[in-house]
This record gives C-alpha cells, structure tokens and sequence, in this order.
C-alpha cells in the first residue's frame, strides 16, 4: 500500500521531470536520495508527512554520515546533495499544501571542509613564461603572451580566449574581461604582460590572420581562428614540462598564484575580489587561508617558542 509521503515523493519528482524539465540523469539523483528517505521514514514508521518534525531531518542527515546494514555511508558532498533532494520535496509539500510548515528550513547541509587552492611559487611561475616564448617563433610569441595574461590580469581560461582586440586597451595598460553571468571588470595590465601582448600583437598575430576567417580575437590559432580553451590549456601544459614543473598545473593554477601572490604582497583582499571578478569575498577569502599556512609555516620554523 502506498503510504501518503510515498505519493509525496512520486508527484514531486513528477514536478521536476514534467514541469521543470530537469534532465534524465538529474532526476535519477533525486529518486535516488529520496529512496534513501523514504527508507529511513519507513524504518521509523513515519507514513504521514505532517508527521515529520525537524528533529526526524537532522537525525536523517546524521545517518547519512553513519550509514547501516542497507545504505552505506556518504561524504560531505553527497550527504549535502541528499539533504537538498529533500529539502526541495519538503518545500514542494508546503506548496501544495500537504503540509503547514517546512520543518527542514533550520537544518542547513554539511559544508565542505574549504579546499586550499594550489599557488605555484613565483620561481616555478617565471620559469613557465621563459619556457612558453622560449623556441623564438610565431606561436611561441602568442603563447608567452597568453600565458603572461593569464598570471597579470588572474583572468579565467575563458575570459583571455574570449578577448577580442578592442577589449585591450595597451595604451591605458588595461583588459575589459567578461566574466560569469555576463559580468564585466577592467582590470590593469602588468609590465610584463604588456610588452608580452605588444610583441605579439605588432609582430605574430598578423602571420596567423586568415583573411577567409576575419577574426577579432586577440588570441589566434594556427588556421586563424579563434584559440579555444582546450588549444590554450595544451600551451600551459607544455610550457610546464619545458620547465620542468612537476606540480599539476592549469589554467586555474595561474589564476590561484595570482590572487595567492597578490596576497602575500600585502594586496586587500576585496581589492583582489574586484579583480578576480568573484561576486562575493567570501569566495575569495579561501586565498587568505593560504597566507594564513605560510605564516604559520614561517612562525614555526622561526620563532624559539613555536614548537618544542
């Protein structure tokens, strides 16, 4: 006999699948967690969902972390997903007014533990821009200047792909960048960068225009188009094995220095929000954790009283 939160939960994944148009595999995660609720309510022998009180929703997301003889423990992330999947149902059930109030309003998912980006040190940085205009040529050319943009500006893969030349301003030493959402940021240009893109510009770019392709953008293949993200990850990578740096490197990797380096240098951290173009600091105050390791780090192997 199907029990009341059992039909609860066969006309919201409906809502989502019918109404919302969520994708096929989406809707999987989202019967798979609420399986996973249902079960823990059936144990309880919880069939009505007014019945459910926001003690019975943190005591399903602690056994998320516990796990039993049926479901096997899950890790922050997906614990955190469940807690949404159910979540959604309960703020569905309110709307149809199965039941009077949302008892998973106060019970917030698991965060997890922040992630420390990866800084290459500014020896390991420096030797990855000599490497990418090392061999003299053409590309080189363009591939020292995309790289130095990348670490000058902190810009995001595809924002330094996606520049057209009227987004340079060389003479004012600024870069208009096109960030998520549509959003956009200036943000200056460095020494370096700048001599990189002036080399680049006045004496390379014009042997790789196509007159069949016309395109404005600043960074061109070798056929004349545009650069695309993967051409520009495969530059930094060789650049790196050039170098001899051995850490794993990306796109995003010269993104975190920036910000990390900025940082160390004494830079205020909305000042390096503004030029990431994050829409809130917080996300940005990930990188000061990093500088708050190095001094640490300096403080234990400096001071006579740190360790013992």
């Amino acid at each position: 006999m199907t029990t009341d939160v059992e039909r609860a939960v066969h006309d919201y994944l409906s809502h989502l699948s019918v109404e919302r148009g969520l994708a096929d595999n989406t809707i999987r995660s989202y019967r798979r967690d609420l399986r996973r609720y249902l079960d823990f309510l059936a144990a309880a022998a919880i069939t009505d969902p007014t019945a459910i009180t926001e003690n019975d929703i943190s005591t399903f997301l602690g056994s998320l972390r516990t796990g039993d003889v049926d479901h096997t423990v899950l890790g922050t992330a997906s614990a955190a997903r469940t807690i949404v999947s159910v979540r959604g149902l309960h703020r569905f059930m309110l709307r149809e007014q199965l039941v009077t109030n949302d008892v998973t309003a106060a019970v917030k998912p698991p965060r997890p533990a922040a992630r420390l980006p990866k800084a290459l040190p500014l020896e390991d940085i420096e030797a990855i821009l000599e490497a990418a205009g090392a061999p003299g040529t053409t590309l080189a050319s363009r591939d020292r200047a995309l790289l130095e943009l990348l670490y000058g500006t902190g810009s995001r893969i595809s924002e330094a792909v996606g520049l057209d030349l009227d987004d340079l301003d060389l003479e004012d030493s600024t870069v208009l960048l096109r960030g998520k959402g549509g959003k956009q940021r200036i943000v200056p240009i460095g020494s370096y960068a700048r001599a990189s893109l002036v080399d680049y510009l006045t004496a390379s770019r014009a042997a790789l225009v196509s007159a069949r392709v016309n395109s404005p953008a600043v960074f061109l293949n070798a056929r004349g188009g545009r650069l695309s993200r993967q051409s520009a990850w495969t530059v930094l990578t060789r650049a790196a094995k050039r170098a001899g740096v051995t850490a794993d490197v990306s796109p995003h990797t010269l993104r975190h220095s920036f910000a990390t380096h900025l940082l160390d240098g004494g830079a205020d951290v909305r000042v390096v929000q503004e030029l990431l173009g994050h829409a809130s600091v917080t996300t940005t105050q990930i990188y000061t954790l990093v500088t708050v390791e190095k001094l640490r780090e300096i403080y234990a192997t400096a001071h006579p009283r740190a360790t013992r």
